[in-house]
């Protein structure tokens, strides 16, 4: 009796192994992936021995949980490029440590009352955040910032913030000034894709920024009232000089912000008009009647 006791302790000690490696292998590189590493490694003419460590660091990171897809995209695209593998291996790891900090950032946002969402898309977007620029103490920041918002904070929103700021700073928006946007948009309901539309107009127009010729804080102010999207940004060109013209339509509007053409006001099109009244054959009209010598004047 106490050896049957003994053997389904035994039994019941594997069975919780397993389950809890479940999931872990379930993150594992899959068969396809394997394959294709393979097929690309053969064409290139590297040895097995030489991508053995890429197909182990990308298992060893799905043992933690992290997608091991992603990874194994960086892997392929380095050996279809020609890659030597060992120049292949820092990227991976530093990729690999993007994905620890982001599985690590949307852990603790979910401690503090994130749901959880589609939790590969945010890990994927938060650590692509980060390998754009984003630090982990930009993120908390945003994090807790966004917690007083409209909406309840999801993962996936909080990673489209990180990354809306990323793509900000890489316009050279100061941080402090991308932080203030984009944690007033959680604030506002904005969507994701939202945030990501905002973030890539904000960097488009980052030279108008910092000449002056835009304002974040009146930006921020727009999004403060809940204005979004295209409504956004044509206000703001009227607040810089272009002004909505009414009828004209986005065409008009942005013909109205050519830089070539500020210097004529808010009516381009007629801009060539003066050159057209110097045509040097008007004068010489009314003389003429004196030149022709015709019996009209006599």
């Amino acid at each position: 009796m106490m050896h049957g006791r003994m053997k389904s302790g035994f039994v019941s000690v594997v069975l919780l192994s397993v389950l809890c490696r479940g999931p872990a292998l379930a993150e594992s590189l899959s068969v396809q992936d394997r394959d294709e590493i393979n097929r690309l490694r053969v064409a290139q003419g590297h040895s097995a021995e030489a991508v053995e460590p890429l197909i182990e660091q990308v298992n060893r990171a799905g043992e933690k949980g992290i997608p091991p897809e992603p990874l194994a995209n960086k892997v392929k695209e380095g050996l279809a490029k020609g890659v030597d593998p060992k120049r292949i291996e820092p990227v991976l790891r530093q990729l690999t440590s993007h994905f620890e900090a982001a599985q690590d950032l949307l852990r603790e946002a979910g401690t503090r009352g994130a749901i959880e969402g589609n939790r590969q898309r945010a890990m994927e977007t938060m650590a692509e955040a980060l390998a754009r620029g984003a630090t982990v103490d930009e993120v908390r920041e945003l994090a807790r910032v966004a917690q007083d918002g409209k909406q309840k904070v999801t993962q996936d929103l909080l990673a489209a913030g990180a990354k809306s700021l990323a793509v900000m700073k890489e316009g050279k928006i100061p941080s402090k000034d991308g932080a203030a946007l984009v944690s007033e948009g959680i604030r506002q309901g904005y969507r994701p894709s939202e945030l990501l539309d905002l973030s890539r107009e904000v960097k488009r127009r980052g030279a108008e920024f910092q000449e002056g010729r835009a304002n974040l804080r009146t930006l921020r102010e727009q999004i403060s009232r809940g204005e979004r999207g295209d409504r956004l940004f044509r206000e703001d060109r009227g607040g810089t000089g272009g002004g909505d013209r009414g009828g004209r339509g986005d065409s008009g509007r942005d013909r109205l912000d050519r830089p070539d053409r500020s210097g004529h006001g808010d009516r381009p099109d007629r801009v060539e008009r003066p050159e057209r009244l110097d045509r040097p054959d008007r004068p010489e009209r009314p003389e003429r009647p004196d030149r022709s010598g015709s019996g009209r004047d006599r």
